[in-house]
């Protein structure tokens, strides 16, 4: 029987902090809904038990990606067709953007947040499993403030969760260190996508000397809450994968989960299922080639003249082109970027000055001192979302830079990638208010984090 729409009560706070003070005055009182899929879903049953319902949906503090040097952080707002197109985390976390692509049908995709699925708390919800292996962390805020939590302490129970009645999920951060890891998932179910899940699995390998050398395998559908097979992992880690291992492996993970008979499926065939994923994961594992990179390989035997001219687009330092040519060779990426870091911190402030004019202005598509086509192919990816800006938000992008240039004698430099031009234009304004040298700063760190992007397109294509 459908609900009763008089016996619900809707408000839509228009901010972050509106909605966390009505949390606050009635804790406990009101649901929480975003997207609202598997809200409407009890509601259409008249299953909606909720009578005080308050809509987070678009906040813009919980719908930005923001990439920092060593994690990204996801808004809990962002929907899984905001996670599929996001190119880092695409690129770098395939497991989620996978998930991401089983969760519902479009219009689902389109509605349904990363938040909303991980405070529904469902075993089987398809994008969890990888925020375990990942190591993710939840932000929570409340009035009180925020606080930090690693994911993998936050289901306590079926439906149950370290999240306060006064608190919502802010972000979900990611560490930026699986690169070199092959990553697995597999869904089993009824059908790929708008169907839930019978078992579903994400892990993260890599293997070191033939062995083993760090294993991440979390499944879904087979417990009370997503879990992580640290048990299992560790009895596979270190050792050489062969028929005995596999044994050992299905052995161990069906002692860690806790199948039950249900409408979808049976115990007795998820727990075969989940030996079956773990066998095809090491499998792969197994028959991995050594990871090298194609780019450094070439790229370290090149004359050091042409070896500069490559890499110089991806910061505009020449000072640092020479340093980091100087290096070589790079064993890999993580060396090479973190010899990237190094160097560019060392610089002098007219070599970050030079760097900085490598770039067009926010908005504009030229630079007042050109690294060449690739440097200004790059630009024009990073500046994209800035570009789809309306007219009036693109004259006061102008306006600001020109003031910014006035006060502090350099182009504004920001890590465009994945902004809005309404977002870039308000961390300019914010930034106007800093003095010289604390500026001078934020624009150097800023340049390091655009630096270490282009190097790792550079680096995968």
């Amino acid at each position: 029987m459908r609900s009763n729409p008089s016996e619900h009560q809707l408000v839509a706070p228009a901010s972050l902090q509106e909605a966390l003070s009505l949390l606050a005055d009635e804790p406990g009182a009101w649901l929480p809904i975003s997207g609202g899929t598997d809200v409407m879903v009890q509601y259409a049953s008249g299953k909606l038990a909720a009578r005080k319902l308050v809509s987070i949906w678009n906040l813009p503090e919980l719908r930005t990606v923001e990439v920092l040097p060593d994690e990204i952080r996801i808004g809990a707002g962002c929907t899984y067709t905001d996670l599929r197109q996001h190119a880092i985390a695409e690129r770098e976390f395939p497991l989620l953007a996978r998930a991401a692509g089983w969760t519902g049908g479009i219009a689902n995709q389109n509605r349904g947040t990363i938040g909303g699925n991980i405070a529904n708390a469902s075993p089987a919800a398809d994008s969890l499993p990888a925020l375990l292996v990942y190591d993710a962390d939840l932000i929570l805020v409340s009035v009180r403030g925020q606080r930090r939590l690693p994911y993998r302490d936050f289901h306590t129970g079926y439906k149950k969760m370290k999240l306060a009645p006064d608190e919502l999920i802010r972000a979900i951060c990611l560490p930026r260190r699986f690169a070199d890891y092959l990553s697995y998932s597999r869904k089993v179910g009824a059908r790929n996508a708008q169907a839930i899940s019978k078992v579903c699995m994400a892990a993260l390998g890599r293997t070191s000397g033939g062995l083993a050398d760090d294993v991440r395998i979390a499944v879904g559908s087979v417990a009370p809450i997503p879990v992580r097979l640290t048990e299992t992992e560790r009895v596979i880690t270190g050792k050489t994968i062969d028929p005995s291992l596999l044994f050992l492996a299905r052995k161990a993970a069906a002692a860690e989960i806790r199948p039950i008979d249900d409408i979808r499926s049976t115990a007795s065939y998820r727990s075969a299922i989940v030996g079956n994923l773990i066998a095809e994961f090491l499998g792969e594992l197994a028959g991995r080639p050594k990871s090298r990179s194609d780019v450094l390989a070439r790229w370290n035997h090149m004359p050091a003249e042409a070896a500069f001219e490559e890499i110089l687009p991806c910061s505009g330092s020449r000072a640092w082109a020479n340093e980091i040519v100087r290096r070589r060779p790079m064993s890999d990426q993580a060396s090479l970027l973190a010899a990237s870091d190094e160097i560019w911190r060392g610089l002098a402030e007219s070599e970050w000055m030079e760097a900085f004019r490598s770039h067009p202005r926010i908005g504009e598509s030229g630079a007042a001192q050109s690294s060449g086509a690739q440097s200004a192919a790059w630009s024009a990816q990073e500046q994209r979302q800035a570009g789809a800006a309306d007219d009036a938000v693109k004259a006061a992008l102008a306006a600001a830079n020109r003031d910014y240039e006035r006060q502090f004698n350099h182009i504004f430099i920001v890590c465009a990638t994945g902004k809005s031009g309404p977002e870039i234009l308000e961390i300019l304004r914010r930034r106007m208010k800093n003095d010289s040298a604390t500026e001078l700063r934020e624009a150097a760190e800023q340049q390091r984090q655009i630096t270490r992007l282009r190097l790792e397109k550079w680096v995968s294509a």
